[in-house]
């Protein structure tokens, strides 16, 4: 499980990486534009997975901070929001390279944040959900770069395994 886990943290930042790339050819405005996507934009969708991946590494680990919204804007423009992108990818990819097999086979037990209430399941399924989530919102942003005419990069699991070799034996 823990290869599997690893893969993913490494597949989350690759595909952060490109899609950043690509965002950075929006305007301002076009970065903020209410585009009708569940955190209206491609800001509110990249500082909706940002402040959800620091939740989530709070639960794991303790440690870190962790907005109280899962709509909070924690980053107005795009260059502050990419360097702290890449700082919490690179605390996931470490926190997961110190997970044991053991550790992974665990329970998780935390409170959620909307509708309060407390819960406690197997440590793996939530890192499913963890990587799940991403790929999901990733996929709306996009859908929002591609609606703004730009050239969305391929995100594709398979694609990342191909370039990587990761996953592939």
């Amino acid at each position: 499980m823990k290869s599997h886990f690893a893969m993913m943290a490494a597949y989350n930042a690759w595909c952060n990486e490109r899609i950043y790339g690509v965002a950075a050819q929006l305007s301002e405005a076009n970065f903020k534009a209410d585009r009708g996507a569940f955190f209206k934009s491609v800001s509110g969708t990249l500082n909706h997975l940002l402040a959800a991946d620091r939740i989530w590494l709070k639960r794991f680990t303790g440690e870190g901070d962790a907005p109280n919204r899962l709509d909070a804007i924690l980053f107005a423009t795009l260059p502050e929001l990419e360097r702290a992108r890449r700082m919490e990818d690179a605390r996931i990819v470490d926190y997961i390279e110190g997970l044991s097999e053991a550790d992974i086979a665990g329970r998780l037990r935390y409170r959620t944040i909307t509708n309060p209430v407390d819960i406690d399941q197997p440590l793996a399924s939530t890192l499913v959900h963890f990587f799940n989530h991403q790929t999901h919102h990733r996929g709306q942003v996009h859908g929002l770069l591609t609606g703004f005419g730009l050239d969305a990069p391929v995100l594709d699991l398979i694609a990342f395994q191909r370039q990587t070799g990761i996953g592939m034996s």
